[in-house]
């Protein structure tokens, strides 16, 4: 389904956090929430002023995405402006990069590692996304186009792992520090469309790695990496399916209960199949490559832990055409068959595909709970409709063994 489009009108506050008023809705060339660049490109040809988007305020829709959406938006000095009668409330959950000064401080922190580097801008820097989980700018300098990435503590271990994993084929680390990160060029295209070939070549990328990176937990964890081994994250599936059980129906609440009961047994029954614990990207899927002929390069390793490799299969599935899952997965799992003689992926996969899904509520439940409620609509929904499709996954396997 294509989202509605997007209008955003803006409520705009200085550097010092005083209110200035409000702009009447613009249309948005996107219709993705978190997508600003076109929103600041939006309110600079209609009003001539050049905005940094904040935060998110309020939303028309109750989920992603389209609609009417309001954002609070920084202007370097009063402009003309409607009256706001709103109040700003305040949120010790807020990031550092949704505050007034926020953006700008993060700004000077990359440009004073690209000082120390001999890299010169070669133009303003470019907000290009920003919400709960990231704020990103492009900054051109002469020669290429560096990223500015920050994001919130619970995903500050991606500066930590980046060094760990250079040589890899994964984004390199210019500087960090906490939550932010600056990334060099990474040439090519996102590749969210890549065909059967490609796909192969990224389950290759990906398996290699887990591979050279299995027995090291405690390496992963000591760089604050999520731990989602069987004792952990059955645990954490448990503590959600309680909590999210009055969204539920009768019938799945049952089903997960009867699934929470065999847990210790499923997971007993995984470990025989022979696959090693290790490094799990967390977030893998096409649209987390970039790459072009000379080859792709994995992104986003801010969703990363360590846990079963095939943890990251069945949402990368979900996202591929579908005439290529059947030949995707046979030869993911032939990968793993080849590394680790006599182990048995295929059923390791089906025994895990509501476990993933599990997860999934899990993270999104931890989102909610380190997010603002302002910014709950981006994920209010998830954890409910993850247990579903775990409860599903329960009752019906997609695959035989």
């Amino acid at each position: 389904m294509i989202p509605p489009g997007r209008t955003a009108q803006l409520v705009l506050v200085t550097p010092d956090g005083a209110v200035v008023g409000s702009l009447p809705a613009v249309p948005v060339a996107t219709p993705w929430w978190q997508d600003v660049e076109p929103v600041v490109a939006a309110v600079r040809g209609r009003y001539g002023i050049d905005v940094t988007i904040l935060r998110l305020l309020e939303a028309e829709l109750d989920r992603p995405h389209g609609g009417r959406v309001t954002y609070l938006a920084e202007v370097a000095r009063p402009v003309a402006a409607e009256h706001w009668s709103g109040t700003l409330d305040e949120d010790p959950r807020r990031h550092p990069f949704a505050r007034p000064g926020g953006p700008a401080a993060d700004l000077a922190w990359a440009e004073s590692v690209m000082k120390k580097r001999g890299l010169r801008p070669a133009s303003p820097p470019v907000q290009v996304r920003t919400w709960n989980l990231s704020s990103l700018w492009r900054i051109p300098v002469v020669g290429q186009a560096l990223w500015l990435k920050v994001v919130p503590p619970f995903f500050a271990h991606e500066g930590a792992l980046l060094p760990r994993l250079a040589g890899e084929r994964v984004p390199t680390l210019l500087g960090y520090h906490g939550g932010r990160a600056l990334l060099a060029e990474i040439a090519g295209d996102d590749l969210y469309g890549a065909e059967l070939p490609l796909l192969r070549e990224m389950v290759i990328l990906l398996v290699s790695l887990q591979q050279r990176w299995s027995g090291r937990a405690g390496e992963l964890l000591a760089l604050g990496l999520s731990d989602w081994r069987a004792p952990a994250l059955g645990a954490a599936i448990a503590g959600v399916i309680e909590r999210t059980a009055r969204e539920l129906s009768e019938d799945d609440h049952s089903t997960l209960r009867e699934f929470l009961c065999g847990l210790p047994s499923r997971f007993a029954e995984i470990a025989a199949c022979g696959l090693p614990d290790t490094l799990v990207h967390g977030d893998f899927h096409p649209g987390n490559f970039r790459g072009d002929d000379a080859g792709i390069t994995l992104l986003d390793w801010a969703d990363s832990g360590i846990g079963h490799p095939l943890l990251d299969q069945p949402a990368f599935l979900d996202r591929v055409p579908p005439e290529a899952v059947a030949a995707v997965r046979a030869h993911w799992l032939q990968l793993w068959r080849d590394a680790v003689p006599g182990s048995d992926p295929a059923r390791a996969a089906r025994l895990l595909a509501p476990i993933a899904a599990a997860r999934q509520a899990v993270i999104y439940r931890g989102f909610l709970d380190r997010i603002e409620p302002a910014e709950h609509p981006y994920h209010r929904h998830d954890p409910a409709e993850r247990l579903q499709r775990t409860a599903v996954l329960v009752r019906e396997p997609r695959f035989p063994d």
